[in-house]
């Protein structure tokens, strides 16, 4: 994803440069101003550039665009876990805060919630990130708290039922695992 953002601004520095009238190559590393308007489908992401903080009108709408990056990413955990854990903090967040929140927003969601919930080490970027280790450690807290540890997988080790859906013998249950 990081990727794409990368492309989708190296063009719009040669669109910029180009509609500027600027032929040499100096005036296409130039780096303009990019409003949301322009970066049209991607407008949800920032750059480390475009965080303005002191702006109130500015603050209101990044608050609320990563609240909802946060409560709506297609991962109904995560959705839950994120949202709820950036609701609550990300009004006290200063601008170092808002620039670890939007790296963990960006990550995948299978390998964010393997990292969260302990079945994968997180890569060395990640687990430095403060916003990753405050969420990682209160869904791990949640985790020993809520769950008996017999129903948790070992870390590196795949989750195995305790039944098989199919097994029908004498003394099963007719439905279920009872």
């Amino acid at each position: 994803m990081a990727m794409l953002r990368r492309a989708v601004l190296n063009l719009n520095r040669i669109v910029a440069a180009s509609l500027n009238g600027a032929s040499s190559a100096s005036s296409v590393t130039a780096t303009p101003r990019i409003s949301n308007s322009q970066l049209g489908p991607l407008s949800y992401r920032f750059c480390s550039s475009e965080i303005d903080l002191f702006d109130g009108e500015n603050r209101r709408r990044l608050i609320n665009r990563l609240l909802y990056r946060s409560k709506q990413r297609g991962f109904l955990e995560l959705d839950l876990v994120l949202g709820k854990w950036v609701e609550e903090n990300i009004h006290s967040m200063d601008e170092n805060g808002i620039r670890s929140l939007i790296q963990v927003l960006d990550l995948e969601n299978p390998d964010l919630w393997k990292w969260l919930t302990g079945q994968e080490q997180p890569p060395e970027s990640v687990s430095t990130n403060p916003v990753f280790s405050a969420v990682h450690e209160k869904v791990m807290n949640n985790l020993k708290s809520y769950s008996a540890p017999e129903t948790r997988a070992t870390p590196g080790q795949p989750w195995v039922r305790g039944w098989d859906d199919n097994k029908r013998g004498h003394g099963s249950p007719v439905a279920g695992n009872q």
